[in-house]
């Protein structure tokens, strides 16, 4: 049968072909010959050509992606709109979003926003040539196929150009596929990249901004700390001085001794300078709290040494003044010292002999540093000032920093205390020890003098405490008030700290002694959380007993092994010591002085200041040389307020000692055989000026306490002082200054005052001899002097 030729006329051919591609695929419903299609877009080519099924899927992969792409909108648009809805019409930007946001880079590929933007464009562009394209195939197609096509391939001949044979556009189809795909891949990987950079690059700028502020701080301090080291420097004629100042504590000065007529070079030093009436101590009025508290400005309860002697509950540890093994670890010393402050601000300081200052506080030494020495003369103090004063400074350039001269000099002076312990504060005893004193500080005055620095130094003079007399009828026996099996450590002295065995125990202990203080009204009774005064500011640390018997001034607290007083009025036993403190810091028995001159008190000469307590006198030292204080519980800061000035005519109220009681208090009968409580805390007696100043509790006369002493370190040498400038004028009304008086001549005016009789010799023989006893039995047994055994 012959073959038929193929009628390529459109109008003969069939409408219905199992091989027309209309019957699956609608994009290919009239495909017309190549010769009538438009060739300038791949779009073109992919619609003139027939598609296999790589090709299909290739499409069919765009679409799903743009179909995504599409979703992926509409439901972030939506969101957007919900929370538009729910929350308040106020947009609020991620700040997370921040992040994600690529900078602007204009020398790197186009960023995902630019890629998203074309792909919507020519997929725009690609729709409405198929829609054009469309209609022109269905205008031309019959059979839903291509007759130009079908002709070619019956005819065993292929145009050129035609797709059919021809597979390079496949590849590059695909190829435009996989480009497509890239290229949206490689978008989103950039953005993760771009997030990424972004953090990084907002950290190192936030931590170069930390490195800036440091530096700007670490800058700021070096220039405050060079201000304060680096002070207005003045000249004496001879040597240049920074900011000077001299304080001097005597230990054991009433503030009405400088009203006996015996001081008048501190009397001199007061109307040339600024003072009040007196100044309180803190409570208890013991030397260790108090000088600790003129260091810091700190209350006992704030920097830990809250007595002379004290239990620590938490180091399981005690505290005792007199022993430099327990005393002198830094554990027990809390804030901190003008000495220590001084030092870590470049201000070098010289601390003769102060309490505390051989602690190691904070691992900070003093620059010049004397270790306590209870044997030492008053006029070694002053020729160990003046040393200090004569040690080289910034004029000198060739001078070691070690050697160099030290702006802040303190000096402790026991022997007031000493022998206001010894012989009581009205004796003619202490007259002579006061007098001493006086001609110590008139030969220091004497030397500034000499050295051109009475317009240049400071000089400042406290003291931590008075002194009340004693007297055998003014003694509570402890076990009359007390059960003294159920205490486990007592506190203090004269006033009693008591800690009892058991806990449950203390409310019993503090009610049978609130009632026997109901008949004798010669103590007060406290417990340390509940009814402490809060002008005592003694109830804010561990450290303070629970349970307190603080007695009136005047009056003491003895055990039996101590003191038995029934025995001692049998005997007429006299009570030592003959003066004690440690009561109430307001009782006028217990003022303390401050005097103080010079140019950090530019003051009308004799100026006087309301009176304040002794947590002020910190502040006033630090201001005086420029040193920034650390925090504390004082107020007062220069310049100082005077009020007026001391009127002359106008006389100050002098304290009366306690009267000395004839009829003895009736005492509780004591409690039948009371197991001994655990040793109780020992206090040193005081003994005479020249030996260690130490205390022990009262013993019976005749039977003094054995106890060691640590050795006494070496006296300080005294270097050769410079050239000294010529001396000027003497001040007028200054009394002339005269050599403080050897340890003979003290004894030989003790001696004068003992024959005047001013108090009767027979007042004191009994003294005379126990004292004696007490010599001739240090003696015998070896006696040592103490090392840090400052006075009570």
């Amino acid at each position: 049968m012959p073959l038929q030729r193929l009628d390529t006329n459109v109008a003969d051919r069939d409408t219905g072909s199992l091989l027309s591609p209309i019957a699956y695929d609608d994009d290919a419903s009239s495909i017309l010959s190549r010769s009538d299609q438009d060739t300038d877009s791949e779009d073109d080519q992919l619609q003139q050509r027939a598609r296999n099924s790589r090709e299909l899927l290739a499409h069919d992969r765009i679409v799903l992606m743009e179909e995504d792409d599409v979703d992926r909108l509409v439901t972030t648009s939506r969101r957007q709109q919900e929370r538009q809805r729910r929350g308040s019409n106020l947009a609020v930007p991620n700040p997370f979003k921040i992040f994600g946001q690529r900078p602007s880079q204009p020398n790197m590929p186009a960023a995902a926003s630019s890629t998203e933007s074309l792909v919507l464009e020519k997929r725009s562009l690609r729709r409405e040539r198929r829609k054009q394209k469309r209609e022109q195939l269905l205008e031309h197609a019959q059979h839903g196929e291509d007759g130009g096509l079908m002709y070619e391939m019956e005819e065993g001949g292929m145009r050129d150009g035609s797709s059919t044979g021809d597979t390079t556009e496949r590849e590059d189809s695909d190829e435009v596929d996989r480009r497509r795909l890239n290229m949206m891949a490689s978008a989103k990987a950039e953005r993760g990249r771009s997030w990424r950079r972004a953090v990084l690059i907002y950290a190192l700028i936030s931590i170069g901004f930390a490195i800036l502020v440091l530096f700007a701080w670490k800058l700021s301090r070096k220039d405050k700390s060079a201000t304060t080291v680096e002070p207005h420097l003045v000249t004496n004629g001879t040597a240049l001085f920074a900011p000077t100042t001299i304080i001097i504590s005597l230990d054991g000065f009433r503030a009405d001794f400088l009203q006996r007529g015996i001081t008048p070079h501190l009397n001199a030093l007061a109307k040339e300078g600024i003072s009040p009436k007196y100044m309180l101590p803190s409570f208890p009025s013991v030397t260790f709290p108090n000088h600790y508290t003129l260091a810091t400005g700190l209350y006992p309860e704030s920097h830990g040494v809250v007595g002379n002697t004290f239990w620590d509950p938490e180091l399981r540890a005690e505290f005792y003044y007199t022993d430099p093994e327990r005393s002198m670890d830094p554990k027990w010393w809390g804030g901190e010292p003008f000495w220590v402050t001084a030092e870590l601000q470049g201000i070098r300081t010289a601390v003769h002999m102060w309490p505390g200052s051989e602690a190691h506080i904070m691992h900070v030494e003093p620059s010049f540093l004397d270790k306590y020495n209870g044997k030492e003369m008053l006029s070694n103090k002053v020729s160990r000032i003046l040393e200090f004063l004569d040690k080289p400074g910034k004029e000198d350039k060739t001078a070691k920093i070690a050697d160099m001269r030290p702006q802040l000099i303190a000096a402790y002076v026991p022997d007031v205390d000493a022998d206001g312990h010894r012989f009581g504060p009205n004796s003619t005893e202490i007259r002579s020890t006061i007098e001493h004193a006086d001609r110590m500080v008139g030969e220091l005055y004497k030397g500034l003098e000499d050295r051109n620095l009475t317009h240049i130094v400071n000089v400042i003079v406290v003291s931590d405490h008075g002194m009340a007399t004693t007297d055998v009828s003014r003694l509570l026996q402890l076990e009359d008030l007390v059960d003294t099996s159920k205490i486990e450590h007592t506190d203090g002295w004269p006033l009693y700290g008591l800690r009892p065995k058991n806990k449950n125990d203390l409310r019993g202990l503090y009610d049978g002694l609130k009632a026997k203080a109901k008949t004798n009204p010669n103590f007060e009774v406290y417990l340390r959380d509940v009814d402490m005064p809060e002008r005592y500011h003694f109830s804010n640390n561990h450290r303070i007993a629970p349970l307190w018997i603080v007695p009136k001034t005047g009056w003491a607290i003895v055990t039996e092994t101590e003191f038995n007083l029934k025995e001692a009025k049998k005997k007429g036993l006299v009570y030592q010591p003959r003066g004690l403190h440690g009561y109430d810091h307001e009782h006028p028995l217990m003022r303390a002085i401050f005097i103080a001159r010079g140019p950090a008190f530019p003051h009308p000469a004799n100026s006087e200041l309301k009176p304040f307590q002794n947590i002020e006198v910190y502040n006033i030292l630090a201001d005086s040389i420029g040193m920034v204080p650390k925090p504390n519980n004082g107020t007062l800061r220069l310049p100082l307020k005077p009020v007026g000035r001391h009127r002359p005519d106008r006389t100050r109220d002098v304290p009366a000692d306690p009267p000395e009681s004839s009829v003895h208090t009736p005492l509780v009968d004591p409690l039948p055989d009371p197991a001994p409580p655990g040793q109780p805390t020992v206090t040193e007696r005081p003994t005479l000026s020249g030996q260690p100043a130490i205390s022990e509790r009262p013993t019976v006369p005749g039977q003094p306490a054995i106890s060691e002493r640590p050795t006494v370190p070496e006296q300080p040498t005294i270097s050769e002082r410079p050239t000294i400038p010529e001396k000027p004028a003497k001040t007028e009304g200054r009394p002339e200054a005269t050599s403080p008086p050897s340890k003979g001549d003290k004894e030989k005016g003790t001696h004068e005052a003992d024959d005047g009789g001013l108090m009767g010799k027979a007042k004191h023989v009994w003294d005379w001899f126990t004292d004696k006893v007490d010599r001739l039995w240090n003696k015998l047994v070896g006696k040592k002097s103490g090392g840090n055994g400052a006075s009570g």
